[in-house]
């Protein structure tokens, strides 16, 4: 039971500090409507449902459980209306809101449009009806917890006599009171209220008395409670036991080798996850017959929620069943035809066509409810990475002793030998089933197993085709050209570096850096039931908070509450602690701040490169020896530099030849710069400098790189996106006409390759983008588009005809693509035949 003052003192303005964009911001407002956040924010807590405010558009809010039920009752009200008043007189002043039930979603609302009235009412006299309704209501609910939030600024004068009857009556009902006092003194924080009335120093004294008799009692500053009332807290949820059934064996076919146990789950663990956002649009005018028809009650909002509808179109011109419409404006233009979903028959995408599912689908894998037993083996062996899933509980069947005493003695053995086990687990009959692990947990009073869901998304077990292995270069062992192990090189760390880096991190070790106890010893600063997740609650406090005041642009949501940025930022202690081990690993390390270089770009406009932009060669594998290693193809330029130096240099007078040594700079591997083999060259180690970050195919043998990742057969579509943007990033560069038919030679590939992998849509945008970058370019390149042009049919758009005979669809005509091919038509290609259309519908 919430109890509210809305007494003429109510009305008092306050000023309240609020964030605003260049700074804090000072807003005026009532006493009753700063306090009523309060009362709000509570209730909303209870509430599952929309709540549509007059003032602004609809906030979903959460929990909504049935058990959650309040009621809202007034004192200081112009009129009476309360059931003692009704059948027995008195109680002036008080009238019930809000009836005791769930909150729905004009609860809020009500609040919300409350102001403080013209006269004063007593509390205690509220607090009688309150007591009196919700008895009444939890008659025959006598295991359903009762509260009382008392809400009021002290300033209405009360009869205190035979308070203490109302206490007895309170502690037999075991009914709590929380008084939230608007500007109350608290000794546990620094707030003292000046020029404070004798009525409220009075009343303030009261309450204190009144909640210590109370055996659950408390008074609180309205100020602190909204603040805390932000703080992230853990909602501990009390599972359900489900029933199920443990099977060790094959109880079907050999039941006299099999046992069965009865067990109960619950839930040890659950994921949780910040509540969904819903997108809005402001609702279209309602017709009159619509509005007669609606609550009146209910407050009207003009925001309505979006909701998603799926048609299936036929295009009648074409014959063809295209998945998208291609605009709004092309819509009225199309001869299209909505196909109902029963006349469609459902279909698996197999390559570049779809497989028809026979009528029925196709049959269910015939399980049976409960968990089976698969086989066990040594927790040893068990990869804690794999277990990524929730958490639950196995016990014996509660009402059955023989059946805990069976699961305790499989539990102890499992626990005795260090094994765990392979279950699978089927919630109901003909159900998917879960594979999992069953860990045994012998407890002080009872022996459980509990179950892990492993793996990642599906939260089921990996096929050995699922874990993968990833090998890398060492980053302590360099080997050079020759095969030979380097000991020192830059990339290695000396002595000083190792000393330096160990004592940085044992500066800044965590596990002494929190306060001190009891005792004086300070204990580790992150706690894991400390740490909150800064996206459920964040997310949390910005619904919360957009449903409760009146408008956002002059109530801004407030700071996140300090308990959630608690972990942000290392601790100041540690900083201290650590600045001479960093200030040491800088010197051992030569750190110093590298300048961002500026590179132009295509669009001639300058980006500042990141830091991570080059790519250091740590992962290179070891080459052949230097007498193992073929000859390398070199310009001719580079020849004649080396012919320069070979005449300067001494002739070897071993050997005779007058091939110049290598220096030793040179012989290491990730020291020296990577040479450029022979395409097809096998032996020699070559990374693609010009292979941009995430990218799979480089600029230097794109056409190699192409063919070798569409032969993998998994990265197609990577492979087609990646050669397009290498062909394009070639063409807008200075002397492209030296790789004009290298590029021809790629576009033909590319367009083979889109054309059987129906990768289509690719190739036309990709078509479509190298004209308009051509056209828009150097002369360079506009003449290797004249060049495509040259090359007719074999590089133009891939037409509607023939994707179809390669199983595929085309929204270019033939007409189209020869227009194009004669430089008179740049259509607009559009995504092309999704299955669906996505309408939007309020």
């Amino acid at each position: 039971m919430f109890l509210v003052d809305v007494s003429s003192s109510m009305d008092k303005i306050r000023r309240v500090e609020v964030p605003g964009p260049q700074g804090p911001v000072i807003i005026e407002m009532t006493n009753l409507m700063w306090s009523l956040q309060y009362v709000m924010l509570k209730i909303q807590e209870m509430v599952g449902r929309t709540v549509h405010l007059p003032t602004k558009p609809a906030a979903t809010i959460f929990n909504g459980r049935k058990t959650d039920q309040c009621g809202v009752i007034l004192f200081g009200t112009e009129g009476t209306n309360n059931i003692i008043n009704a059948e027995h007189g008195g109680y002036e002043h008080v009238t019930e809101l809000i009836p005791v039930q769930q909150p729905n979603h004009s609860t809020l609302s009500k609040l919300a449009a409350l102001e403080a009235s013209s006269v004063v009412g007593d509390p205690i006299d509220a607090l009688i009806v309150g007591i009196e309704v919700q008895d009444r209501v939890l008659e025959k609910k006598r295991t359903w917890t009762r509260k009382i939030v008392l809400l009021t600024d002290g300033e209405s004068p009360m009869e205190v006599e035979d308070w203490q009857a109302t206490v007895e009556k309170m502690n037999g009902l075991s009914t709590g009171l929380t008084v939230v006092g608007i500007d109350f003194d608290d000794d546990d924080l620094p707030f003292h209220e000046e020029d404070k009335s004798n009525i409220k120093k009075e009343n303030e004294s009261f309450y204190k008395e009144f909640t210590e008799a109370l055996q659950q009692g408390v008074v609180g500053n309205c100020d602190y409670a909204l603040s805390e009332i932000s703080r992230p807290d853990v909602k501990q949820v009390k599972s359900a036991m489900l029933s199920t059934v443990l099977r060790i064996g094959d109880t079907e076919a050999r039941d006299e080798e099999a046992i069965e146990i009865q067990i109960k789950t619950s839930k040890a663990t659950a994921l949780a996850r910040p509540k969904s956002w819903k997108r809005f649009a402001r609702r279209k005018p309602m017709k009159e017959e619509d509005e007669d028809a609606m609550d009146e009650d209910e407050p009207m909002s003009t925001f309505a929620q979006l909701r998603m509808r799926t048609d299936y179109i036929l295009d009648r011109d074409k014959g063809e069943k295209p998945e998208a419409v291609k605009s709004e404006e092309n819509e009225d233009e199309m001869d299209l035809a909505v196909i109902p979903k029963e006349e469609l028959v459902r279909g698996y995408k197999y390559g570049a066509s779809f497989a028809p599912a026979p009528d029925g689908g196709f049959p269910r894998l015939e399980t049976r409810k409960g968990i089976d037993i698969c086989g066990f083996f040594q927790q040893k062996n068990f990869r804690r990475e794999m277990a990524m899933g929730e958490v639950s509980y196995i016990w014996g069947d509660p009402t059955m002793p023989m059946q805990q005493v069976a699961l305790s003695g499989l539990v102890q053995g499992m626990y005795q030998k260090g094994a765990m086990a392979i279950a699978r687990w089927v919630s109901r009959d003909n159900m998917d089933p879960k594979m999992g692990v069953l860990y045994p947990c012998p407890f002080q009073d009872a022996d459980a197993l509990m179950w892990v869901q492993v793996a990642k998304n599906v939260l089921q077990m990996p096929f050995a085709d699922d874990v993968r292995n990833y090998s890398f270069a060492s980053l302590e062992t360099l080997v050079n050209k020759k095969g030979e192990v380097v000991k020192e090189h830059p990339y290695l760390p000396t002595e000083e570096q190792m000393d330096a880096m160990e004592a940085f991190v044992d500066a800044m070790d965590l596990s002494d850096a929190g306060e001190k106890n009891e005792e004086g010893e300070r204990e580790p600063w992150f706690d894991t039931r400390l740490s909150y997740n800064p996206a459920i609650h964040r997310t949390k406090q910005a619904l919360f908070h957009g449903a409760v005041v009146p408008d956002l642009n002059t109530h801004p949501l407030p700071p996140p509450h300090p308990e959630l940025l608690k972990y942000f930022e290392p601790p100041r202690r540690v900083l201290k602690r650590a600045r001479r081990a960093i200030e040491d690993v800088k010197k051992a390390f030569n750190v110093r701040e590298v300048p961002k270089k500026a590179r132009v770009r295509k669009d001639e406009h300058k980006r500042v490169e990141d830091e991570d932009d080059e790519m250091l060669l740590l992962d290179a594998k070891p080459g052949p020896s230097a007498t193992q290693r073929r000859p390398q193809t070199v310009s001719p330029q580079s020849k004649a530099k080396e012919k320069t130096k070979a005449k300067a240099k001494p002739v070897s007078a071993d050997s005779g030849s007058e091939t110049e040594e290598e220096p030793e700079d040179e012989e290491l591997l990730l020291g020296a710069a990577p040479t450029r083999p022979r395409e097809g060259e096998e032996g020699s180690v070559y990374i693609d400098p010009k292979r941009a970050p995430g990218r799979i195919v480089g600029e230097s043998y794109p056409l190699r790189d192409f063919k070798k990742n569409v032969a993998r057969g998994d990265v197609v579509s990577k492979a087609v996106e990646d050669l397009g943007v290498v062909i394009k990033t070639v063409v807008t560069k200075p002397f492209v006409s030296r790789r004009t038919a290298e590029m021809l030679e790629c576009m033909d590939e590319l367009r083979k390759v889109a054309l059987e992998e129906d990768e289509i849509d690719a190739w036309n945008e990709f078509i479509q983008d190298l004209r308009d970058i051509c056209m828009s370019g150097k002369r360079g390149a506009k003449d290797f588009w004249d060049a495509v042009r040259g090359v007719g049919r074999p590089l133009s758009f891939i037409t509607s005809s023939e994707a179809s005979k390669a199983g595929g669809k085309s929204q270019i005509a033939e007409s189209e693509a020869a227009m194009v091919r004669l430089g008179f038509l740049s259509p607009i290609v559009h995504p092309s035949n999704l299955h669906s259309t996505q309408f939007i519908q309020q």
